[in-house]
């Protein structure tokens, strides 16, 4: 009897630890799982017949969370713009020259939060963009999709999710066809698939 009391009080004080190190308190450090992550955009062509979609496959972003004060958290992410991949090699290239990301002269893409506020079961994002030597304030609503701990890496992962629209003109890209007119459009959707991790067991 004894000894079942004892393998009884282990497994609830092993249960207790576990579940402390899946639920950290104060501000966390997450970083980008870029391997189950998407940083990617779509824009309409030919006056909104159809669309292309793409994506950066070179992306780092660090969240530092605290779910008891979400004031704490804090956002930043950098994006290597020579990355950009819409599967067609001719029009990647073009899109790396100056009538468009011109990544000679502005390699990076970045965002910084200034600061993150809750609204209702989701997230607001508020901070700096930059893109083509522009700096806009914007804010980025996003959705938080799920936590996990893994055992056996003892990683606490997170999953965040979101949109926010961007018209190109407002960061100097303004190229145009030169017979059509609308082949390009000018709002750009960006569309985030976060997964972050810390760097071990917390």
């Amino acid at each position: 009897m004894v000894l079942i009391l004892k393998r009884l009080f282990l497994a609830v004080v092993l249960g207790s630890l576990c579940a402390v190190s899946a639920h950290p308190v104060g501000p966390v450090k997450y970083s980008v799982d870029a391997n189950h992550s998407t940083v990617g955009f779509s824009i309409p062509i030919l006056d909104g017949v159809s669309s292309v979609r793409g994506k950066f496959t070179d992306f780092k972003v660090d969240i530092n969370f605290d779910e008891t004060a979400f004031t704490k958290s804090s956002v930043s992410a950098t994006i290597k713009a020579a990355s950009i991949d819409t599967g067609v090699e001719g029009r990647d290239k073009h899109l790396r020259t100056a009538d468009f990301f011109d990544v000679a002269k502005y390699p990076e893409i970045t965002f910084q939060s200034t600061r993150i506020v809750k609204r209702g079961k989701n997230f607001v994002a508020i901070g700096t963009f930059t893109m083509h030597g522009v700096s806009k304030a914007i804010s980025i609503p996003f959705t938080s999709t799920g936590k996990f701990y893994n055992q056996i890496t003892k990683k606490n992962l997170m999953g965040f999710s979101a949109h926010v629209q961007l018209d190109r003109r407002d960061y100097g890209m303004t190229w145009k066809h030169s017979a059509v007119a609308n082949w390009v459009g000018d709002l750009v959707t960006i569309e985030l698939v976060i997964l972050v991790g810390t760097s071990g067991a917390q």
